[in-house]
Parts: C-alpha cells; sequence; structure tokens
C-alpha cells in the first residue's frame, strides 16, 4: 500500500511538472514571439430591434462581423451606433432579433459572462487604483491565481508599453498614458470581442493620430475580433478592416474603406464619408450605346454606368474636390470663378462659384511659387472615372463596382 501511494504521488508530481513546464513555455513563446492566443468570435445579429418606449431606434438590423475583424460602426450623432455597440455588450436591453457569438446565442446572457473587453469613451480608470492595479482588476475579479494575475498583467502591461508606468497613479498620467491603460485592463482579461466606444474623443488631435495607430497595430498583433464606434469619418478610415456607416437606425452602407470612399451606395454615404461638390441639376442621356452627363451646358461622356440605369433621367453628381480638375486654357467645362485659395503645403484648396453662383471646392496638387488668384476665370472637369453618379432621390449609386456588404435576408 506505501508503494502504491508513492507512486501515485510520483505520478502527480511529474504531471504537474510537465503541466507547468508546458505552460511556462507556451507563456514564454507568446511574450518572445509576440503572439497572442486570443480566441476569436464572430458576432452575428439578426433583425435587431430597439425601442425606448414608443420611439424605435433600431428597426431592423442585421450584421456579420468576422472573426478576427476590426469593424467600425460610422454615422451621425443619434445614428443609433452606440446603442447596438451597448445591445452586443448586454448594457441594453433587445426588444427583437437575435445576437450570436459564433453559435451560442446571447441575447439573455448576462454582460459580465459575455467575455467581452470594452473600453469607453472617458477611460473609465480608477483614480484610487495604481496602472498595474487597474489593469489587474478584471482579472481579481475573476479570482485567478495571484502569480497569473502578475504574469498576465504583466504581459499587457508591456504590449501596450507602459510597464515602466506600473506603479504611477492615474493623475499622474497623460491622456494617452490613460488610454494605453484603459485597453490594457480590456485586453487583460483575454476577452472573445473587444468593444470600444468612441475612445479617441479626446481634443487632441495629435493624440487622436498617435492612439489610433496604436489601436490598430495592437488589434492586429493580438487578432481579436473588435467593434469600434466613432463619428468621425477619417478616424474610422484609418484603422477599420471594414465600416457600417449608419443614420436613423439603419445600415447604410458595409465595405472596406476604400469601397466606401471611392462608390458609395447613396448620397447618404457619399456626403458623409468625406467632402463632395453635389450637384443635383445634372442628367443622364442615352444615345445608342453611349452614355453622357450634362451639368448645365457641359456634357461628358460616362462609360461605366450600370444597364439598369441606361435611360434618360435626371441624377445627382458627386464630384469630391480632388475629382474637380481645373483648366485655365480655352474648352469645354464648368465655368467658375475663383473666390479663394488656402495653401496646404502638398496641396491647395480653391473655393470657387459657377456661373449659376454654386459653390464648389476643388484640391490641386501644389506647384512652385504658382497659385490661381482670386477672380480668376476657370474651367472645372470631371475625372470621369472616379465621380460617382445616383438616382434623382440619391438611394442607389447607378455606376458599377459598387461593393455593399449589407446583410438583406
Amino acid at each position: 500500500m506505501f508503494f502504491l501511494v508513492c507512486f501515485v504521488l510520483f505520478i502527480f508530481f511529474f504531471l504537474d511538472i510537465h503541466i507547468s513546464s508546458y505552460y511556462s513555455y507556451v507563456s514564454g513563446y507568446m511574450n518572445h514571439s509576440g503572439r497572442f492566443f486570443i480566441v476569436k468570435e464572430k458576432i452575428i445579429i439578426k433583425h435587431a430591434l430597439k425601442k425606448f418606449d414608443e420611439t424605435v431606434i433600431i428597426p431592423d438590423l442585421s450584421l456579420d462581423i468576422s472573426e478576427g475583424e476590426f469593424f467600425t460602426l460610422l454615422g451621425p450623432s443619434g445614428c443609433g451606433k452606440t446603442t447596438l455597440l451597448r445591445m452586443i455588450a448586454g448594457f441594453n436591453t433587445i426588444e427583437g432579433g437575435d445576437f450570436f457569438f459564433n453559435d451560442k446565442r446571447i441575447n439573455d446572457i448576462d454582460p459580465a459572462k459575455r467575455n467581452i473587453g470594452m473600453v469607453f469613451q472617458n477611460y473609465a480608470i480608477f483614480p484610487h487604483l495604481s496602472v498595474r492595479k487597474n489593469v489587474e482588476f478584471g482579472l481579481k475579479n475573476r479570482k485567478l491565481q495571484r502569480e497569473e494575475i502578475t504574469a498576465r498583467a504583466t504581459k499587457y502591461l508591456k504590449l501596450m508599453q507602459i510597464e515602466q508606468l506600473a506603479n504611477r497613479m492615474p493623475a499622474q498620467l497623460s491622456g494617452g498614458q490613460q488610454q494605453r491603460v484603459a485597453l490594457a485592463r480590456a485586453l487583460c482579461i483575454e476577452p472573445h470581442v473587444l468593444l470600444m466606444d468612441e475612445p479617441l474623443s479626446n481634443p487632441d488631435a495629435k493624440l487622436r493620430i498617435e492612439m489610433r495607430t496604436v489601436i490598430k497595430n495592437i488589434q492586429r498583433r493580438v487578432g481579436i475580433t473588435t467593434v469600434y464606434v466613432t463619428h468621425d469619418q477619417e478616424e474610422a478610415m484609418a484603422i477599420s478592416d471594414r465600416i457600417a456607416v449608419m443614420k436613423d437606425g439603419v445600415i447604410q452602407h458595409i465595405g472596406t474603406p476604400q469601397s466606401i470612399y471611392q462608390r458609395p451606395s447613396n448620397i447618404f454615404v457619399s456626403t458623409f464619408i468625406g467632402r463632395s461638390n453635389i450637384f443635383e441639376d445634372a442628367s443622364l442621356i442615352v444615345e445608342g450605346k453611349d452614355s453622357f452627363i450634362n451639368i448645365g451646358s457641359y456634357r461628358v461622356k460616362m462609360d461605366n454606368i450600370q444597364e439598369d440605369y441606361r435611360k434618360n433621367q435626371s441624377i445627382i453628381a458627386s464630384v469630391r474636390p480632388e475629382e474637380l480638375i481645373m483648366r485655365r486654357e480655352a474648352g469645354t467645362g464648368i465655368k467658375a470663378i475663383i473666390d479663394d485659395c488656402v495653401f496646404l503645403g502638398l496641396n491647395t484648396h480653391y473655393f470657387m462659384h459657377t456661373e449659376d453662383g454654386k459653390e464648389v471646392e476643388s484640391i490641386q496638387e501644389s506647384t512652385i511659387d504658382s497659385t490661381i488668384a482670386p477672380g480668376t476665370e476657370i474651367l472645372l472637369t470631371l475625372n470621369t472615372e472616379k465621380i460617382n453618379l445616383f438616382t434623382a432621390d440619391g438611394s442607389a449609386n447607378i455606376l458599377k463596382g459598387v461593393r455593399n456588404d449589407c446583410v438583406t435576408d
């Protein structure tokens, strides 16, 4: 019997050593290679409905977010983007529809059990706790062993490059450092999904640019599925794999930053993403196999009209400032007079009005010692490969190449 007990103890001791060695090896591999083995969740939303009393905020929204994707909800204030994020988190009730992490329906799962990390607009750092204790907070609530808490907190302090600040209090940190603490705390619990609610609303423009680079790089390194909320178009374009543009609780367009900017699905997306000159009095003319657009007396051929829209009709032309070409020599074009110009280094912005009084803007690459003076009469032509054309009500882009991932079932 004595030998049997000794044998069992030896087996447990042997297994404990090898298991501990294995985890030490994995931990070392993660730290030295810079890889983080976080479970990635796909998020699926089917026919979501959100109401506050009788006011409908989100009428019927469906959405698929891929594993490991950096997905941004973008739109003006009141469009429902933060409401949708809070529904995913479990902070808002769900009046209709189904929410899934992979194949698991989460509608009725307590927020604390959804294994999400959350970064808030105001950082929400505990002022009475040091940087390390802030990062460790979620791990302590999960009642992990002290050694694991210390090791994991150290790993994410290093990841966010704030290990040297571990013993400081929040009041001793800059805004950027506080943001890094908030992100480290959210990632330290190794969530399956990371949710970020306008984390870069800080008025310091330099800090915003710095931190969006940090957030993008960290997300790619860790590989966690991330849903990010912002009203800042440039911010969304800079960090996202895909963007969902929202208006009045309805998703207007889902796509990559490039596809949304270059071929927006409707006039709202075109004017919300970047700046555009809008010509509402344009018309499409079809002559045999050829299609032309008319803006006032200016006519130009278009070769990329969708077949279903090739008919004579009133349309809206959306022309971004860089797509409006300025010409001083004689020829055909939209007549305009320069009102002002602003030199911004690489580019010069020109502000003009056309002969019918419409105000337009053009961006041209700056030239050495040469700007066109206010009061100069010029002709404007269009970069027909890049401009966008919409139906008269603005609801649809009539050009080829529109890619919209909106879920329609």
